[in-house]
């Protein structure tokens, strides 16, 4: 896809959204709207919208874009950056992924989607009755989800990589826990404080020896910038339901 390109931002007025509008400007595109809380959405411009808002807000955005695609005859690119989902909310995501084309991660970048991988493969080699793995985590103190969206897609990886269920296998809280660690268990520390923007690790603890997988975040441009990769890539592309792993080739 070319340059002539339209975006439409929402959580305009919020750090990612100021960041995301940063980048556009930056390479050029036009943007076509850029929106927040209360204000009307009209996506007759916008042929991708790019969302990190709340699952509720973007519940309300697809079903925008599901509207605006049936009007033109092709489906709206819909990214979604947003964090905190719950199951009644994916259920409803889900119902809307036969009209728009939607790519939703829990981190658009690069980096995090390359660990992703290795955590796999880590888990898949070490076992369970040896290794424990705990994802630890840190963000800022305005971050209202905990385990973030990042740890929860580590965790996963993990799950994957040992066969296993991630719903049964997860620890995210060890408050009122007693007696010692179940073997096979996924664990996830969480640490809120300051402006950090994102400080992602997954610890592979034996008796012996210690593996540590990690990424920072530096710059919040980095997530706006995959982001927009990930726009570039679903702009023209069926109905469904994506995600990183999807644009950069990794699912084949």
């Amino acid at each position: 896809m070319t340059q002539t390109l339209r975006f439409a931002v929402a959580g305009a007025r919020g750090r990612m959204g100021q960041a995301v509008l940063k980048v556009l400007t930056e390479r050029g595109f036009e943007v076509a709207l850029a929106f927040d809380k209360g204000d009307v959405i009209d996506l007759s411009g916008a042929d991708a919208v790019i969302d990190f808002t709340t699952p509720y807000a973007s519940i309300d955005i697809a079903h925008a874009c599901a509207d605006e695609g049936e009007a033109r005859g092709k489906p709206l690119a819909h990214i979604i950056g947003s964090t905190g989902w719950m199951p009644a909310e994916e259920q409803s995501l889900k119902t809307l992924t036969d009209r728009v084309t939607i790519v939703r991660a829990g981190n658009f970048s690069l980096g995090v989607n390359m660990l992703m991988g290795l955590v796999k493969q880590a888990a898949a080699k070490l076992p369970a009755e040896d290794w424990d793995i705990e994802v630890l985590e840190a963000h800022h103190k305005r971050k209202v989800d905990a385990p973030s969206g990042t740890a929860l897609m580590l965790g996963q990886a993990a799950a994957i990589g040992r066969e296993v269920d991630l719903g049964e296998a997860k620890v995210a809280a060890r408050d009122g826990l007693t007696g010692q660690r179940v073997d096979g268990t996924i664990g996830f520390s969480v640490i809120r404080g300051g402006g950090v923007i994102g400080e992602h690790s997954v610890l592979f603890a034996s008796e012996d020896e210690i593996i540590t997988l990690s990424h920072s975040a530096r710059d919040r441009t980095l997530f706006a910038r995959g982001a927009i990769e990930a726009a570039l890539w679903a702009v023209g592309k069926s109905a469904g339901a994506y995600d990183m792993q999807d644009v950069l080739g990794f699912n084949g």
